[in-house]
């Protein structure tokens, strides 16, 4: 049984659920999103597998997931790159928010998402168990496509990707790119 670790709106602990009862339930619970890019500033976006249990098929950051009880969430977000994605870089904690998204099969995501960030240039191996597929993409062409076809992407992307190449250009990290 896979636990989340229940949360409250400062990101206090409160407890801890199995997984899919929390998202039944509408509990909010910790959780992380990755998004990594390369030198030539492009995004890594995972397409998500067709058997997830939400979200199958659609565009999203390079990996997301939950901490496990006791786990912080950068030993979390190592942990589920490694597995996801098949490799493993530096990572920062770029900002954390709240989000809610109602599905139509009953599940709720209501999360404190903490955003992380990292540059990798390797081999990319993920686990077919969790994405279909992957590529990069340029922020203007993951902007572009947002606005032409925003139902291809999981809604907490949507709600993320803007803010984080916002703050990342006020880091400048798109200079020279």
């Amino acid at each position: 049984m896979e636990l989340v670790v229940l949360v409250d709106e400062n990101d206090r602990e409160i407890g801890t659920e199995e997984k899919l009862k929390a998202h039944r339930e509408k509990k909010l619970h910790r959780a992380f999103s990755i998004f990594i890019f390369d030198s030539k500033g492009r995004l890594l976006l995972q397409k998500r597998a067709d058997s997830k249990y939400h979200c199958g098929g659609l565009w999203t950051n390079t990996c997301c997931s939950h901490p496990r009880p006791g786990e912080s969430v950068m030993e979390a977000a190592r942990r589920r790159l490694r597995e996801e994605m098949g490799f493993e870089c530096d990572l920062e904690i770029l900002f954390p928010f709240i989000y809610k998204a109602d599905f139509e099969n009953g599940l709720t995501e209501y999360e404190y998402d903490y955003v992380l960030i990292g540059r990798y240039e390797g081999k990319i191996d993920p686990n077919p168990e969790e994405a279909d597929g992957w590529a990069w993409f340029t922020p203007e062409e993951v902007k572009k496509e947002m606005e032409r076809s925003p139902e291809k992407f999981t809604p907490w992307f949507r709600i993320a990707f803007p803010r984080v190449i916002e703050e990342l250009r006020n880091k400048g990290w798109f200079r020279n790119r």
